[in-house]
């Protein structure tokens, strides 16, 4: 059960990697980082509703993402729970003669 956890861990951490990429690519105000792959906004190799494209791309990755990080939360949580129990001592009273 734990090694899921962490296959799962591993692929949300994928997940973040390619949302801060998506983020990143997307054309500003400013053209921002689009700007460094190349082009100005008028000529893009997709076609010129990329930046639809891409803001629908990261809004269902961003979901994706809001998603699994509450499961993942809940799934630590109970990983928590369940592993660390305590011990019940017994108290054992002498009666001093």
């Amino acid at each position: 059960m734990t090694a899921l956890f962490y296959i799962f861990l591993c692929l949300f951490l994928l997940l973040c990697s390619l949302l801060c990429f998506t983020i990143l690519i997307q054309e500003a105000k400013s053209l921002g980082l689009g700007a460094s792959f190349g082009g100005d906004s008028g000529e893009s190799v997709f076609g010129t509703s990329t930046a639809e494209v891409l803001k629908k791309f990261t809004a269902y990755v961003v979901a994706i993402f809001m998603i699994s990080s509450i499961f993942l939360s809940v799934w630590t949580s109970s990983l928590g729970r369940y592993t660390t129990t305590p011990l019940q001592t017994t108290v054992e009273e002498t009666s001093a003669p």
